[in-house]
């Protein structure tokens, strides 16, 4: 029943659905319409002009004295104009006509030509002629109205009887009221109600090919569709941004620079990422967060580095865990030194503080590679080891688990079962809708909880920005020139080169702490907590270990 609930929902279309999808699709239905434009245009090229003319021929019968006779006469004449509006269209008529202009055509063909009408209770009877040129039709149409007159004076005439005198003409007549005017321009084709016609079946067919496209389409185009789907909120929508495509994955280092807007999007999209799981649950936010995706390649790991840098630029201390134990990216984004990591604390071959390193820019956020790729990853992230691992580290700080995507493999769903819920990450206009379904689906089967959506690569202008809330460029702060100027000069060395932004590879803790495994059901984080307690509040006469020693 659910199933079909949200099926019915999705198929059901409103106003705005209709307009995004125009949005979407505006460059496919303008093209079309422009086709069914240049179609018209090409018809008409094609075509021979015609021109049409008209002549009128009035049914005259002379009346009496009396009104009684002129009654009696004028409704004669309309009963009479009926008739010869059928006897115009006649053979013989056409054989009249031909006689007097010399024309070289069949009287068939000429009929063709010529339409006949007697409007309902008057004597007149329309006469349309239509042909290639001006000329003709107005000579066809005049021609026509005269052999009319005189087949109807024959047919209303009476045979004269031998012995007899002459019979005398019949008081019946058919009068031409003027000659027919001489057409200025072609009756068809009609250009204007062509090219109408073409350009409004290129909108429906338009029209059509975009419903059809959205049908088909079964990526993710708003927000809206997300929240229909999976039945939870859309808590992060995260922008474009022109940075991530050069290779670089960690933009963010928790500070706003007024005099650059670049990147602004993106880091006042973080924040309010940062600002909804905050808001959860005011009393009781979660500490424990997966981050994952339905299939690769959406950006999670990403999302979970920045998301990390933003959170610990708050001063909350952050651990950043690589939970990706099949294709670990996460040391290699900050730049820190790989090698061991989470399987070597799980396996008891490291402790905590041997292989947990501070990201020196951020010095409240600690990261934890994912170490040597196991064999068994599911097993190692769904024991008890991880489990009081991560309840130990809960109490130290907020931990971000990056994790392997939700449909090839179950480590996702394993690691979001034993903590606080997860994010799932998916590409807008890129991750098809029903596989969004099936990884919400793959979380509800094992009870792990679903924070909600993070849409991410969403685009911030064009057609497409509002289905995701971004109806223009960003909003940034101001700064005058001045302090612009003296920003962007201390962002050069004194020699005029531009210092790399680039951080070298961070080094490993050098303070010794305590055993990690001290007891076996209670693993301690003394070493840990320690040092990011110094770290945040260092004292004036001691030293503070930083894994990052050196810039580039």
């Amino acid at each position: 029943m659910e199933d079909e609930q949200l099926g019915s929902a999705e198929k059901s279309l409103d106003v705005m659905d209709y307009v995004r999808v125009f949005r979407q699709h505006w460059m496919g239905v303008v093209a079309l319409t422009l086709i069914g434009i240049l179609c018209s245009a090409g018809w008409i090229f094609t075509q021979t002009p015609t021109y049409s003319s008209n002549s009128v021929g009035y049914v005259s019968i002379p009346g009496g004295d009396n009104m009684g006779s002129a009654l009696a006469g004028d409704n004669l004449a309309k009963s009479k104009a009926t008739s010869y509006a059928s006897f115009a269209s006649s053979r013989p008529v056409a054989d009249a006509v031909i006689s007097s202009l010399k024309l070289d055509v069949k009287p068939d063909a000429l009929l063709k030509q010529i339409t006949v009408t007697s409007a309902k209770d008057t004597p007149q009877i329309k006469i349309t002629a239509t042909a290639d040129s001006a000329q003709e039709a107005q000579s066809l149409a005049n021609a026509w109205v005269v052999a009319l007159a005189d087949q109807v004076k024959v047919l209303e005439s009476t045979t004269p009887v031998k012995g007899q005198p002459a019979a005398a003409d019949s008081i019946i007549k058919v009068v031409a009221l003027g000659d027919a005017p001489l057409p200025t321009f072609p009756t068809s084709p009609n250009k204007k109600l062509s090219l109408i016609l073409g350009a409004l079946a290129g909108l429906i067919i338009g029209v059509a090919y975009a419903l059809v496209r959205n049908h088909l389409d079964r990526r993710i185009r708003s927000i809206e569709m997300v929240e229909r789907v999976i039945g939870t909120s859309v808590v992060g929508t995260i922008p474009v941004d022109d940075r991530l495509r050069n290779g670089q994955h960690v933009v963010e280092n928790g500070q706003i620079n007024h005099a650059n807007s670049e990147g602004y999007a993106l880091s006042e999209a973080l924040r309010e990422l940062r600002t909804n799981l905050h808001y959860m649950n005011v009393d009781n936010p979660p500490r424990v967060i997966v981050i994952t995706s339905s299939i690769p390649s959406e950006g999670k790991s990403t999302i979970a580095a920045n998301l990390a840098v933003t959170i610990a630029a708050t001063g909350e201390k952050v651990i950043l865990i690589d939970g990706d134990l099949r294709r670990p990216v996460v040391s290699e984004f900050f730049g820190l030194a790989g090698g061991g990591g989470l399987t070597d604390i799980l396996s008891g071959q490291a402790t905590l503080d041997d292989v947990l390193q501070v990201y020196g820019p951020v010095p409240a956020l600690a990261v934890l590679g994912a170490g040597r790729i196991p064999p068994n990853p599911s097993e190692l992230l769904g024991s008890q080891s991880m489990k009081r691992l991560l309840d130990a580290l809960a109490k130290e700080a907020v931990v971000l688990i990056d994790a392997p995507p939700l449909l090839p493999v179950t480590d996702a769903a394993i690691l979001a079962r034993a903590t606080d819920g997860a994010l799932v990450v998916a590409g807008a206009g890129k991750t098809t809708i029903d596989e969004l379904e099936k990884a919400v689906s793959t979380l509800a089967k094992v009870n792990a909880p679903l924070l909600g959506a993070v849409l991410n690569r969403v685009p911030t202008s064009g057609g497409q920005a509002a289905g995701y809330g971004y109806y223009g460029k960003s909003y940034y702060y101001r700064q005058d020139k001045a302090s612009a100027s003296g920003a962007a000069a201390g962002s050069k060395s004194v020699k005029g080169k531009k210092v790399r932004r680039n951080h070298a590879p961070a080094e490993p803790l050098t303070t010794p702490v305590k055993e990690y495994y001290a007891d076996a059901d209670e693993p301690q984080l003394t070493g840990a907590a320690q040092d990011f307690e110094r770290l945040l509040h260092p004292v004036d006469d001691e030293t503070v270990p930083r894994r990052l020693t050196r810039h580039l």
